[in-house]
């Protein structure tokens, strides 16, 4: 196996986590049960890489913007590692 094979899966990987966050972003605007096995397995899945970063960007007004940035720089790390 090649790097070039792991590069692109460990890049799959990431962008998954980057549309993880999305739908988590999403499911925030409907009233959802928080309880629910799949709002739970997309928290867990999400919070490692968000919670770090609620540490250091602060939210503006009422809104976080720690979703946005960690999509956003998942799914530009993903695409660099799937196209190397």
């Amino acid at each position: 196996m090649g790097i070039e094979v792991v590069a692109y899966y460990v890049g799959l990987l990431i962008q998954f986590l980057g549309y993880a966050i999305l739908v988590r972003s999403l499911l925030s605007w409907f009233p959802i049960d928080p309880n629910g096995p799949v709002v739970r397995a997309i928290v867990a899945i999400t919070e490692p890489i968000l919670e770090p970063l609620r540490r250091v960007i602060p939210p503006i007004g009422m809104i976080d913007i720690t979703p946005m940035i960690a999509m956003l720089a998942l799914l530009f790390v993903g695409n660099k590692l799937m196209a190397y």
